[in-house]
C-alpha cells in the first residue's frame, strides 16, 4: 500500500516523527547463519519486552523516588493524567509494594538465564 508522505503525516503526525527521528533506530550487531543458535537466542522470554511504569515503580525504594517515575512518564505522555492520578492515589493509600514486590538488580537475568 503506497500513500503520499504529506497524508501520512497528516494522518500518523507522531509516528511520522518518530520514523524521522534518529533516536529509535536498532542497530544490528550480528547475524546467526545456525538456525538452533538463533532460535534459542530469540526464543529468551523478556526478548522483545518493554517495561511499563510499574516494572520501573518496582525499583523503586520509596514515595519520592514512585512519584519521580509517575511525574517522568506523565510529562513524556508514555501515560496519562487519569493514570498517573490513578498511580498516585494507590501509591498514597496503599504504600510502595502495593505495585507488587520490589525488583532487584538483575531481576530479568534470574527470570530468563542465558
Amino acid at each position: 500500500m503506497e500513500i503520499e508522505k504529506k497524508k501520512f503525516r497528516k494522518m500518523f503526525p507522531r509516528l511520522a516523527e518518530e520514523l524521522k527521528g534518529e533516536e529509535n533506530k536498532t542497530a544490528i550487531t550480528s547475524v546467526r547463519s545456525d538456525v538452533q543458535t538463533g532460535e534459542k537466542a530469540s526464543s529468551k522470554k523478556f526478548a522483545s519486552y518493554m517495561p511499563d511504569v510499574i516494572d520501573f515503580i518496582r525499583r523503586c525504594d520509596n514515595e519520592e523516588q514512585v512519584e519521580e517515575i509517575i511525574s517522568y512518564m506523565e510529562r513524556r505522555k508514555e501515560i496519562s493524567r487519569e493514570y498517573a492520578k490513578k498511580l498516585r492515589k494507590q501509591l498514597k493509600e496503599k504504600g510502595v509494594r502495593s505495585f507488587g514486590s520490589k525488583k532487584e538488580e538483575g531481576y530479568y537475568l534470574k527470570q530468563d538465564p542465558l
